[in-house]
């Protein structure tokens, strides 16, 4: 099991060196769900004195007022043999022999972190000792809790080292040490006060009652030590420290907790609790628990590790990439998202993707009302085929058939389809761009390099006016094309019909009478109808040719030449990413790390 109290060490260790202090509520936090051991009492309660004595050496900050103004964990390392020695996590490559320069360390780095304004910081430090007298066991040394701010001190002091100690002791995980002074009335332990706040049942808190020898003659605390004064669900250990005189005289720890035993053993009053009271009987105590308490917890840890590496791993991949730091790198990279925008484009067009059905709508719908909102018959009236009739013949009126009449008449009709044909070009050429907006949205990648996207926007749109122009010059060709060059074939069969029922010698007598150009308004309109319907099919072949197969084959191919052409300079401007979010990736990289490592540490240690 001692493995189990190592391995939390370790995850320890690495959410510090992460910033994961379990205060960040942006990211994930690893730390709230290790078990540990938060060490709690009121200032000149004996924590310190505690504590030395389970590691079993002088370590920690003396002096009056508040001395520990940052959390300490303190892992404790048994080893079978060799010299005590112990390590800071911020000193990694230095082994501290000199105890006394562990203590100096302490403070000046405490003093690092919060100046020397005596303020307190929930910045833990990690200390390590390696000791062949200590059990495996971690605990965590929290600021004394205090009633008055000393000069120098903000008064919101001691309001501040309660409510850091508060949210050490409230978390489930936790387990608490409470320390009270025997020689004071334990209803006034500011220990038990705030233990009771977050654990009212005591199902998680060690009572430790120190200054047992100090008591007023003829008082004891055998009904705290038993339970009966205050019960807890754990019993009551009580501890001998070394007096002031003691720690003046830098009485071995040893010594002291040899002096210690014996004091329980020969106490009348305590004889009979002398085999569960004492300093080493609680690290014991402690270790074994903690052991029993990772065992129980590690399913659940199990299960919100892998939790918390898929939530990390989606919010990531949602992220995106980094941008890479080299030319080639970020020349690759805006490549790669242009390709992923057109190909989102490409599967609006193709119906994989909502929007491309729109441009079929305009050909089937929008382009044939058009052509029939034209009315040939009203452009084709009496008064206007009598006034195009006789200004074509000018001075000499037609011998037999007005020809110039007619190719007046139908090119000035079929010039009116020329709107019809623009409009088209312009209906698909606002659905191309739609979808260019709607494409932009909806790349990922886009979203997280503001003037990229403008500047991918902009290319795409300005490939569209360029098709648009081609397009509308293609289409209204093909509408020209009509008016240049008539179907003779058509005109060729017109006698013919008129031979089946009508007269059409009249027209020589007459050429001008309302029978006959009404005729002639007539087979300019079925000329004219056929001539529409054949454009009704072909306008689309050209816009969609012009338009919408250029907008697949080559929308960002201006672009990608351009880019070439760009510097390192003006590929990092384009790739200008928020710097919240390269920092939130970063952090979550980190934390990804810290969770991934944390899964193989324990699956590891459950296996073996």
């Amino acid at each position: 099991m001692e493995t189990l109290i190592s391995l939390v060490n370790k995850i320890q260790r690495a959410c510090t060196a992460l910033g994961d202090h379990g205060e960040d509520n942006a990211l994930p936090t690893l730390w709230e769900s290790l078990p540990s051991i938060a060490v709690v009492g009121g200032q000149s309660s004996g924590k310190s004195s505690v504590l030395e004595s389970i590691v079993g050496k002088d370590f920690l900050p003396r002096g009056a007022g508040i001395v520990t103004r940052r959390p300490l964990v303190l892992q404790l390392h048994k080893i079978d043999e060799g010299r005590e020695y112990a390590e800071f996590m911020h000193l990694p490559r230095k082994k501290f022999t000199d105890f006394a320069a562990v203590r100096k360390e302490i403070a000046d780095e405490t003093d690092r972190e919060t100046g020397r304004s005596k303020q307190i910081s929930s910045v833990p430090i990690h200390l390590s000792i390696f000791s062949p007298n200590v059990v495996n066991l971690t605990l965590v040394d929290l600021p004394g809790l205090t009633k008055v701010a000393v000069e120098g001190q903000h008064e919101s002091i001691v309001h501040d080292i309660e409510n850091m100690v508060r949210s050490f002791i409230e978390k489930p995980n936790c387990i608490i040490l409470a320390i009270s002074p025997a020689n004071q009335d334990l209803a006034t332990s500011d220990a038990i006060k705030i233990s009771r706040e977050v654990d009212p049942r005591g199902e998680r808190t060690f009572g430790v009652l120190t200054k047992i020898d100090l008591m007023d003659k003829g008082t004891d605390a055998v009904d705290i030590l038993e339970g009966k004064s205050y019960k807890l669900q754990f019993p009551w250990i009580g501890v001998v420290n070394r007096s002031q005189a003691d720690i003046n005289k830098s009485v071995d720890m040893i010594a002291a907790r040899r002096r210690e035993r014996e004091y329980f053993q020969t106490s009348p009053e305590y004889g009979h609790l002398a085999s569960r009271m004492g300093s080493e009987h609680l690290g014991k105590l402690l270790s074994k628990h903690l052991e029993q308490v990772i065992k129980s917890r590690i399913p659940g840890l199990q299960s919100l590790i892998s939790k918390t590496i898929n939530e990390l791993e989606t919010e990531l991949s949602r992220l995106g990439r980094p941008v890479a730091t080299d030319a080639g790198g970020k020349l690759y990279m805006i490549m790669e998202i242009c390709r992923s925008f057109d190909q989102i484009f490409k599967e609006h067009l193709d119906g994989t993707r909502s929007g491309g059905d729109k441009i079929y709508n305009v050909f089937d719908n929008q382009l044939p009302a058009a052509l029939k909102r034209l009315q040939f018959d009203k452009h084709l009236s009496m008064d206007n085929v009598r006034k195009l009739i006789t200004e074509a013949d000018g001075y000499q009126p037609h011998l037999i058939a007005p020809e110039q009449g007619y190719r007046r008449l139908i090119e000035s009709t079929l010039v009116t389809i020329r709107g019809p044909a623009e409009s088209a070009v312009d209906a698909v050429h606002a659905i191309l761009k739609d979808l260019v907006h709607k494409s932009i949205s909806e790349t990922m990648e886009l979203k997280q390099y503001p003037t990229l996207r403008v500047e991918v926007s902009a290319a795409a749109v300005d490939s569209l006016d360029r098709m648009k122009e081609e397009s509308k010059k293609a289409t209204l060709q093909l509408v020209d094309m009509e008016s240049s060059y008539l179907t003779v074939e058509f005109f060729r069969k017109l006698p013919q019909d008129a031979e089946k029922g009508g007269n059409p010698t009249h027209s020589i007598f007459d050429r001008y009478n309302d029978s006959y150009l009404r005729r002639i308004g007539s087979n300019v309109l079925a000329y004219v109808n056929m001539v529409c319907a054949s454009l009704r099919n072909s306008i689309p072949k050209s816009v969609v040719y012009c338009q919408v197969r250029e907008a697949k084959r080559c929308l960002l191919d201006y672009f990608f030449a351009e880019l070439g052409k760009k510097e390192t300079r003006q590929l990092s401007s384009l790739l200008d990413e928020d710097p919240a979010v390269m920092q939130r990736r970063t952090s979550l990289g980190k934390r990804l790390e810290l969770y991934r490592s944390a899964q193989a540490d324990i699956d590891a240690v459950t296996w073996g």
